[in-house]
């Protein structure tokens, strides 16, 4: 606890404790990525992009804090990237609970799978990018699949 509160990087590196969880704290950090989608949820797209896009980018500062502090640099209770990668799969979801928990499915197979090029990307780039980005990448994987979901579902 006393790490978490030692700098502001950790605190949000860290997902506000939740990636102090000793089991599964990716999945808690997505969750924790729900109710932070929802206060920004009433916003644009481009609004809802322009502040998960800011979120990313100082999450690469907090995780890169994190880990070097921690001797660690994707330790597994950094989660901020969870968090910020949730809440850009939420963007493109559809506004009832069944598709928030098809997202939120779909986000941790494809963070915890690490399909090309994504596990590549996490064993190269170990610096607060690297944390970041493998998830932005399973974001996007989400996103594919949910938006093809939704069209087989419309279309069928």
């Amino acid at each position: 606890m006393q790490f978490l509160l030692q700098h502001p990087a950790h605190f949000f590196g860290l997902g506000f404790g939740s990636g102090l969880v000793p089991k599964a704290p990716g999945t808690l950090g997505t969750i924790v990525g729900l109710p932070l989608y929802f206060i920004i949820a009433p916003f644009s797209l481009v609004l809802q992009l322009s502040i998960i896009s800011v979120l990313f980018l100082i999450g690469i500062y907090f995780c890169d804090v994190t880990g070097k502090a921690l001797g660690v640099s994707d330790h597994g209770g950094i989660v901020w990237d969870e968090i910020v990668a949730m809440m850009l799969v939420l963007a493109f979801t559809p506004n009832q609970w069944q598709w928030w928990l098809v997202a939120f499915l779909l986000f941790r197979l494809f963070d915890i799978w690490k399909p090309f090029p994504i596990r590549q990307f996490d064993a190269k780039l170990k610096n607060g990018f690297g944390v970041m980005f493998d998830d932005l990448l399973a974001a996007v994987y989400a996103i594919i699949s949910l938006q093809g979901l939704l069209w087989a579902i419309s279309h069928g």
